[in-house]
């Protein structure tokens, strides 16, 4: 999203804003229309779908990112009934990914895992001193503790199926901005997928840009993320199964109540992705 800024205005916008939210606070701003358009993981789009609000999502980003980190008492995802796991809060990106996590594997994410809500920082300190068992991270922060050999990876979701098979992160927009500005939409489209091409076939000049302009001090976690991250691959999964999959897990353990063709037919519009696939073949 940060790489995409020059190409916005490449595209014709003048007037571009970050908006610092994480958690349910992005999902509020996308809904209100504070924010036109995010990248967002699929799985918490799919609950604020259910629960009604106004947005819409438009393609997938990329698989991957997430990992599960884990101290020598869970060896396997369903070791996790019974243990505490560190999340950023409830609603968050890392707990809808270790909710789906444990319900693929028959576990009730509400009753089985305990989550506490912690900073990334606090829940890696409390991960090697043993006080949590589990941790949903992804980088820089499991790059840390992987080269800090702090727990062990349970699951990572750009190589583990089946995950490694489904969008991670997804765009999404504000409905009533994507039905008033279809060009606007699709040329922001455009230039976010562009810069998804970027990650993938410059890393150590897209790392460089991040660091330049501010958006990370660490240029060798960044240039790790660009190249462990498969970018260039989005045009070869299909978002629908990635909202179908997550919306089942959801739905099997009562997070969500609409059915996932319901989830489809009400948040999801794939016109401009499937028409950015054809001209953005090269």
């Amino acid at each position: 999203m940060f790489l995409a800024e020059p190409l916005l205005r490449a595209e014709g916008f003048t007037e571009i804003q970050y908006i610092d939210a994480t958690g349910p606070e992005a999902y509020g701003a996308l809904a209100s229309g504070a924010m036109d358009i995010i990248a967002l993981f699929s799985a918490p789009l799919v609950h604020r779908v259910d629960a009604g609000d106004p947005i819409v999502v438009l393609a997938g980003l990329h698989v991957g990112c997430f990992e599960l980190i884990g101290t020598d008492r869970v060896q396997a995802v369903s070791q996790l009934k019974g243990k505490t796991a560190g999340v950023l809060v409830l609603g968050s990106p890392q707990h809808m990914f270790l909710a789906s996590i444990a319900a693929y594997v028959g576990l009730d994410p509400r009753v089985d895992i305990n989550f506490v809500e912690l900073p990334g920082a606090e829940s890696m300190r409390r991960l090697e001193e043993g006080t949590i068992d589990a941790f949903i991270g992804f980088p820089p922060d499991t790059q840390e503790l992987r080269a800090k050999k702090i727990g062990h990876v349970v699951v990572n979701s750009s190589t583990d199926r089946p995950w490694s098979q489904y969008f991670c992160c997804m765009l999404a927009g504000n409905k009533e901005f994507v039905q008033k500005h279809p060009v606007a939409t699709k040329r922001a489209m455009r230039a976010i997928l562009k810069a998804t091409d970027m990650c993938a076939l410059e890393p150590e000049r897209s790392a460089r840009l991040l660091v330049d302009g501010g958006h990370t001090a660490r240029f060798d976690s960044a240039r790790q993320t660009m190249r462990e991250i498969p970018y260039g691959k989005w045009r070869e999964y299909d978002p629908e199964d990635a909202i179908r999959f997550y919306a089942l897990r959801l739905q099997e353990v009562g997070m969500i109540k609409s059915s996932p063709d319901k989830i489809i037919s009400q948040g999801t519009s794939w016109r401009l992705f499937d028409e950015l696939k054809q001209e953005l073949k090269t």
